[in-house]
């Protein structure tokens, strides 16, 4: 089974979980106490992580970096991360249990950029490597509120943990590498993921109705892939045009850590 399909397969898994869920609630609605909006902020560190060709071996496209070792005996490849970012959710959520909740969540992380350094061979100079992103994702979450199972609050912090399946879309502005006297820019791409994300946080109620959430989260949302085409190897200098390499697709993982901080407002 090829990757695409796997990733199709993925896709309607999570629709089939999105459509029984909506059934599901629909039959729990008249036990459920609690629908919900919940809106937040987020700010997420990304785990180190490397760029690859997609496919060393393709022999229809130039590979961008090949098979071999670098100048620092790992894989040719770039390393670096994605840094930290800012990123704004909303969930829609029943609690369809006393201590489960189900919620329908999106997440936007708008601007990011990776930053990171490749290890060619030909050169012991600069191999700086950077690019711009975005990144959308929905997932299906499911909640446990612990202090509903019988146990002890924290004080005024009621403990609760998560995790989420989903769909994310990752769209990768072009990536420039930039040695000492040319740079290389590589293609843009887009890429749609299976992505998945489990958590743990506290909730603290302010009014009847609203309800504080602090959580620590970590996420796995695919894959970051650039297109294959044409790369462009200009001067540093004047920017000109020095060749034109018709290259394969290249590919980094994309997951993150971090704090998540959102306001729920039940109807």
């Amino acid at each position: 089974m090829t990757l695409i399909n796997i990733r199709l397969d993925a896709v309607w898994v999570v629709c089939v979980i999105l459509v029984v869920t909506t059934l599901l609630c629909s039959g729990f609605a008249a036990q459920a106490d609690t629908l919900y909006l919940r809106v937040g902020g987020n700010v997420d560190w990304s785990e180190q992580t490397r760029f690859k060709d997609k496919s060393c071996l393709d022999g229809s496209r130039l590979a961008l970096y090949g098979c071999g070792k670098g100048i620092d005996g790992s894989p040719l490849s770039t390393l670096g991360d994605f840094g930290a970012t800012g990123s704004y959710e909303l969930g829609v959520g029943y609690r369809i249990l006393a201590p489960l909740r189900l919620e329908a969540m999106f997440q936007h992380r708008p601007d990011f950029s990776f930053e990171g350094r490749a290890n060619f061979l030909q050169t012991t100079g600069r191999q700086a490597v950077s690019a711009d992103m975005s990144a959308l994702s929905g997932m299906l979450a499911a909640y446990v509120d612990l202090p509903r199972l019988g146990l002890p609050k924290l004080g005024p912090f009621s403990p609760f943990i998560g995790g989420g399946l989903g769909v994310s879309h990752i769209d990768i502005d072009t990536t420039r590498m930039r040695f000492t006297r040319t740079a290389t820019i590589v293609p843009d791409g887009q890429q749609f993921n299976f992505a998945w994300m489990l958590t743990g946080g506290v909730a603290i109620p302010l009014t009847e109705k609203i309800t504080f959430d602090i959580a620590y989260r970590y996420t796995d949302f695919g894959t970051v892939e650039t297109s294959d085409g044409t790369a462009k190897v200009v001067s540093q200098a004047t920017g000109t045009t020095l060749a034109d390499i018709d290259i394969g697709e290249t590919r980094a993982d994309l997951s993150s850590h971090g704090l998540h901080f959102s306001l729920r407002y039940a109807f």
